[in-house]
């Protein structure tokens, strides 16, 4: 009993505790979730990105980064930069203005929200008067322009928001010095466009819905010129020198008009229909970008030919007699172009194109032949196939970081040398103290690397396990069908491609080998792929061997998938990891367990069927097991399955239900003997009251039953060098845990290396407990004498870890989803456990064993386990004596695949997934922390009269 009760307060822990332990929020990872909009500032050359969920985040040089949050929450629709200013103003869907500014605290620059505007029409007005569809930032800083859907434009002073109604632009002002003959009221309804004059800030173009264009003198508040097209007007874009402007429209046309004639009304120059003469999609942006050559960079969003090319997602660029339609997988969100921001600059010089896609961020370098694509720092498409799972290793040795790096610039050798284009601020963040890895599998058969090992998630390596298998698809098709000759020239661009070609071949399993390089991953059809790491292009045969999981037992039928057809002969593969050897598992089940020891050569796996050990030196199976319960009929049906059982499912339910009222009756009742014990333990209780106060109250848990489904189903796997048969000798194990809360112990006899190719491994049972309450085992762990856990293969070898104490007893860890127990090895005798005091129905999730260090001292640190539980909770618990040290609110209950996707490092960080698209990353620790650091200064102004600005609306809009 008294194991159970709660120690006096100790205020040296406390402290330490503090020095150990804190929880930070500290960086998002990956491509924001749903855009809505952009910004780019020439001036600070910084990049802004608006989402549906009231998200602002602004990037510039890798490492500089900053994210504001709306309250509302409202969708953001467009972002503009003050000109020559750390400051931004946004509008939000509920029509909302909000200015953000960059300002400096402590050393280093942060995003702020410093105002808040809705801009209010006269009582009884409809809302459509004073609806925001246009905004201009005057290069003056003083005011924006805001136009609406009514034809009004307000102008609104900076940064009170104070509307300046003496100077809004009315419909009726406009039309009064234009003829009746060519516009009435209703072609002055809806504001599209408003641009600033780039020679004179006196002056400013406003674009109206029904193809009236009108140059509006500030001064005199007037209309000097007007321009009426012939189709519903889209966008506007002014030439640097202010000579001419470029309207584009519904029916895929743009337009050339000139301003330097003396007449009101200007006839166009020019109008063409890129894509012509059959109907098409509306062009929503343009940009005429002049050149030293004398040809100009014309790019458009759209225009596309309705009937065939309808459905794509295009950006074109016409450079002389060069024409190409960029080809996005996700919709266009909006675009912009780098170019000179020199004020005496004679041309625009474009330097590249920046896209934003629904799913993507695509740059392409408009200055190298064939407009290559830009290699992104940041901003990955972590999802360009689903992510299925994940793996983290830390503290990567230099010459297997290196050899990754290597390999990974082969295959980027069609992406262009440009350096990176927006790189605004400074990053002033220490440098990363070691090198990480995070590893992502993905539903179409590949593993991502990624260098985890500072604030930007930069991808090092891409894997694809497609080439062993037959598919559908050959893997050198190239999307992009399209010849040269042909109209219009799409290319496809961008990494995003949601389609796997087969859902067999997801990655479910990593597991990665620092030391050695050998890497094994493991997928949906129960295929397991062992790897070494090869810097040069390779062709061999892949070896096969087959796991037998059921052992021809007889009533058993899968009704699942078929496994994956494999390529006969050799197979070429490029540098990097290469496949030697596949084993598969026959159900072809998922992979639910991955386990390698890189110094005996051996890989363990498990499915729902059971479990078993390859040897990978001799490419041999050394043993399988079964742990099917004649229940276990949903393990045999599969994860891609639809025959699954409702009345089964049902039946199930209600028998839960009718255990668990019975048992509940069970614990009312009892006999005489029941008192006594109960009249005992109460007697105790008030005793022991008085000296100490009771732990928290701990719930009870309920047994299961072996008839529950999926009590086969392989949790875990782990390899240790422990004492399991008797005291004096210790021996390689292999343990395994399952859901139906059995843990089974092998042990191993690994040949010496002089004869380790002669003799086989054997393998032989050694042990097999049954939890009680029959949960889940979701981690297996072995302490030495000193009560550390055992240090990882090589790790010791590699000088990177004290040599584990083998005198001492040794302890085994078993955490199921309820509770953690100690027993002793080799007796497996039960010494310790500690049930989880959460609310009714906290389980574990992911527990991990993570080194926590002092931030007072490198001197002292501490192994801890790091727990994940099913309420999103995080708790710390101190090994050997599982005490509970701290908890933290981590991730929203209700999100599960945010917590099924959580990854804990072995410095005490976190990874998972708040999207699709983005990890969330956190840190437990004092000592380990990665968050952006950086500083933006204020660039000497340019003369404001002469610095070209651009809006950068959402397109989006009108979609």
């Amino acid at each position: 009993m008294r194991r159970f009760l709660r120690p006096g307060h100790d205020p040296v822990r406390e402290r330490l505790k503090r020095d150990l332990f804190q929880f930070n929020k500290t960086v998002e990872h990956g491509f924001p979730h749903q855009p809505s909009a952009l910004g780019y500032s020439p001036f600070l050359r910084l990049m802004a990105i608006g989402t549906r969920s009231g998200a602002i985040k602004l990037y510039g040089a890798p490492g500089v980064e900053f994210m504001g949050l709306h309250e509302e929450n409202n969708t953001v629709m467009q972002i503009h930069f003050i000109p020559d200013q750390c400051q931004l103003v946004t509008l939000l869907d509920d029509n909302s203005l909000h200015l953000w500014s960059l300002k400096q605290h402590g050393g280093a620059s942060e995003l702020r929200e410093e105002h808040r505007f809705t801009l209010r029409g006269p009582p009884g007005s409809p809302p459509s008067a004073t609806q925001v569809t246009a905004v201009l930032p005057h290069s003056s800083r003083e005011v924006l322009y805001l136009g609406t859907e009514s034809g009004n434009i307000f102008v609104v002073e900076l940064p009170s928001f104070r509307v300046l109604e003496d100077r809004t632009i009315t419909p009726e002002a406009v039309l009064q010095r234009i003829p009746d003959d060519n516009c009435n009221r209703r072609s002055c309804e809806l504001v599209e466009a408003l641009r600033e004059h780039p020679k004179n800030p006196d002056q400013i173009l406003i674009g109206y819905s029904r193809a009236l264009i009108v140059l509006w003198d500030l001064q005199n508040n007037k209309a000097t010129r007007h321009f009426l097209g012939s189709q519903q007007l889209e966008n506007l874009y002014w030439q640097r020198d202010g000579s001419k402007f470029i309207s584009c429209h519904y029916d895929g046309s743009y337009t050339q008009w000139p301003v330097s004639s003396d007449n009101r009304q200007s006839e166009p120059l020019e109008n063409t229909v890129p894509y012509g003469p059959f109907p098409c999609k509306a062009i929503s942006k343009i940009y005429w970008q002049t050149t030293k050559n004398g040809l100009p960079y014309i790019i458009f969003q759209g225009g596309m030919p309705r009937a065939s090319y309808g459905d794509r997602h295009s950006i074109s660029v016409i450079h002389g007699s060069q024409q190409t339609a960029f080809d996005f997988t996700s919709r266009v969100i909006d675009f912009f172009i780098i170019f000179s921001s020199d004020p005496t600059a004679e041309f625009d010089d474009p330097s590249a194109l920046v896209v934003l896609a629904e799913e993507e961020l695509v740059v392409i370098d408009l200055k190298s032949a064939g407009w290559p694509a830009v290699h992104p720092p940041y901003l990955a498409s972590l999802h360009c196939s689903a992510i299925t799972c994940s793996h983290h290793v830390s503290n990567i040795p230099l010459k297997l970081w290196e050899r990754i790096i290597s390999a990974g610039s082969k295959q980027n050798i069609h992406y262009s040398s440009m350096p990176w284009p927006i790189d605004g601020g400074t990053n002033i963040a220490p440098d990363p103290p070691q090198r990480d890895l995070l590893l992502t599998g993905h539903e179409d058969g590949t593993v991502r690397f990624w260098d985890a090992s500072g604030v930007c998630l930069h991808l090092l390596y891409k894997l694809s396990t497609v080439r062993v298998f037959l598919t559908d698809a050959d893997p050198n098709d190239n999307m992009n069908t399209l010849g040269e000759d042909e109209w219009p020239p799409l290319r496809k661009v961008g990494t995003f491609d949601p389609y796997s070609d087969d859902p067999r071949l997801g990655i479910q399993k990593i597991y990665l080998c620092k030391y050695s390089g050998y890497l094994a991953v493991a997928g949906t059809a129960g295929q397991v792929l062992v790897m070494e790491l090869n810097d040069e292009d390779a062709e061999h045969v892949v070896d096969h061997a087959e796991a037998d999981l059921l052992q021809d037992q007889e009533g058993y039928r899968w009704k699942g998938h078929e496994k994956l057809k494999t390529r006969d002969g050799p197979v070429r593969f490029e540098a990097g990891f290469q496949p030697f050897v596949l084993v598969q598992c026959q159900p072809p089940a998922v992979v639910t367990s991955l386990a390698l020891h890189s110094e005996w050569k051996l890989v363990a796996f498990g499915t729902s069927h059971g479990f078993g050990l390859f040897d990978h030196q001799q490419k041999r199976l050394v043993f399988v097991k079964c742990t099917l319960h004649p229940s276990d009929q949903l393990a045999l049906e599969g994860p891609l399955s639809r025959v699954k059982s409702l009345k089964k499912s049902l039946r199930q339910s209600f028998r839960r239900i009718r255990r668990s009222r019975v048992s509940s009756r069970k614990r009312r009742g009892g006999g005489g003997n029941a008192s006594e014990v109960q009249e005992a333990n109460a007697k105790f209780d008030q005793d022991t009251l008085q000296e100490m106060e009771l732990a928290p109250v701990q719930r009870k848990i309920e047994a299961r039953s072996a008839e529950d489904s999926f009590t086969g189903f392989v949790r875990t796997l782990y390899f240790a060098d422990t004492f399991l048969r008797d005291s004096s000798r210790h021996c390689p194990s292999l343990w395994a845990g399952t859901n139906g809360g059995t843990v089974y112990a092998f042990c191993l006899r690994v040949p010496p290396a002089e004869r380790r190719m002669d003799e086989p491994v054997r393998a032989e049972q050694a042990k097999e407990i049954q939890l009680m309450h029959r949960a889940p085992v979701v981690g297996i762990l072995v302490l030495d004498g000193r009560g550390t856990p055992l240090p990882e293969p090589l790790e010791v070898a590699h000088d990177l870890s004290k040599s584990p104490d083998m005198q001492g007893s040794h302890q085994l860890l078993v955490v199921s989803e309820e509770q953690f127990k100690v027993f002793t090895l080799p007796k497996v005798s039960s010494k310790l456990k500690l049930k989880l005091t959460a609310l009714e129905g906290c389980r574990v999730r992911k527990v991990t064993v993570a080194n926590f260090g002092s931030c007072k001292t490198d001197e002292y640190s501490e192994n801890d386990l790091a727990v994940l539980t099913n309420l999103g909770d995080i708790q710390i618990i101190s090994l050997p004596f599982l005490k509970l040290q701290i908890r933290y609110p981590c991730i929203r209950k209700e999100d599960v695949s945010g917590i099924a996707s959580c990854v804990f490092t072995k410095y005490g960080q976190g990874f998972y997934l708040i999207s699709p698209s983005e990890f969330e990353r956190f840190s437990l620790s004092t000592k380990w922390l990665v968050e952006p650091r950086c500083i933006v200064d204020m660039p000497e102004a340019t003369s404001n009269n002469h610095v070209h600005k651009f809006g950068t609306e959402n397109a989006a809009r009108k979609s």
